[in-house]
């Protein structure tokens, strides 16, 4: 029996680079051989066991590869073609699928999360999940799931020309979807972050203006929120604040830095159990909106055609690419290097 290597997690933060059966599509399915798959926040959260996950388990969601495989009465998709894959799969019969709002399927499941993904050589995935980006870099290419969670997140934004905006963290997904604002109805954005490097990208990526933040604890929160309502164009905040990171210190200070009658996006994964104080009586006297944006269903062809117009750019944002064998060198360096953006595996 022909095998593959693979990441194979048997419980929440224990897994093994161990052999696998080569998988064998059946009707309707695609085998990917795998060129490269990003590491991200939310492969953290898997590894701890939060976010959905269920095991064994090969996590990886974010994938550019080449088809290797074809299964039977595969129609759209050609042998040998460069392509991405949209992980997350709507059941399509329930009440919100069936109104045309898939990303809230209770059913939905998840490359890489519910079934297995892509930290190994080769996957099989559904025919209809697959996006050509044929002639497209391989680095950027892979930004595609990122690039359509972004798109998702201005989709629920729905940004009013002239507006103001800041993004709260300076990592790969709150840079793309800083591009995002720029070029759907802001008309300044700011970055704000600990990192100078990753700051600097920012710049390099067209914010307007990056605010370093530092470390945010309630000792400094107002002192934080202060001096970036300072940086805002009016000086009293933003128009549209987007949490990116996921860290419940930043996230207090999103309300705190919104303009009156502006809105908040919740846009990082947080742990389950961790939570926000935010003041009722402030978002009620100010009429602040705050909104959530889970993932994506239908993004995936608006975030290809950004990234191969070149509207959303990716260059500098990968660091750090890290063979299979060494997937728990990658998983330390997004926990643990400062000076680590996006991560790849490449097996």
């Amino acid at each position: 029996m022909k095998a593959m290597r693979a990441v194979v997690y048997s419980a929440p933060q224990q897994f093994r680079v161990q052999n696998r059966p080569l998988p064998e599509p059946g009707p309707r399915e695609v085998r990917i051989r795998v060129l490269q798959a990003g590491v991200c926040g939310t492969d953290l959260h898997i590894h701890r066991g939060e976010y959905l996950a269920g095991y064994p388990l090969t996590p990886g969601h974010e994938v550019v590869g080449v088809v290797d495989f074809l299964g039977p009465d595969v129609s759209s998709v050609e042998l040998g073609g460069q392509v991405t894959v949209n992980p997350n799969l709507p059941c399509g019969r329930c009440d919100h699928c069936r109104s045309g709002r898939p990303v809230r399927c209770p059913h939905a499941q998840a490359l890489g999360v519910t079934r297995d993904g892509f930290f190994a050589e080769f996957a099989v995935v559904p025919e209809d999940a697959v996006f050509d980006v044929n002639g497209v870099d391989r680095d950027t290419a892979g930004f595609a799931e990122p690039t359509a969670c972004a798109v998702h997140g201005l989709e629920r934004l729905s940004v009013v020309p002239g507006s103001s905006a800041l993004v709260l963290g300076a990592g790969p997904t709150g840079l793309l979807l800083a591009q995002l604002l720029a070029t759907g109805g802001a008309t300044s954005v700011t970055v704000a972050g600990r990192t100078a490097a990753k700051l600097q990208t920012a710049r390099a990526l067209g914010a307007d203006h990056t605010v370093s933040m530092g470390h945010v604890d309630q000792d400094n929160l107002e002192a934080v929120a202060g001096r970036l309502r300072g940086a805002s164009p009016a000086g009293d905040g933003f128009d549209v604040v987007v949490e990116a990171t996921g860290a419940p210190g930043v996230g207090e200070l999103s309300v705190p830095v919104t303009r009156s009658g502006g809105t908040v996006l919740i846009y990082g994964v947080a742990a389950p159990t961790d939570r926000w104080r935010i003041d009722p009586f402030d978002v009620f006297r100010r009429e602040i909106s705050i909104v959530g944006s889970y993932a994506e269903m239908t993004s995936f062809p608006a975030a290809i055609a950004a990234l191969r117009s070149g509207r959303v750019r990716t260059d500098g944002l990968i660091t750090h690419r890290f063979p299979l064998a060494e997937f728990d060198r990658a998983l330390d360096a997004v926990a643990h290097e400062r000076t680590a953006h996006k991560v790849v595996v490449v097996p």
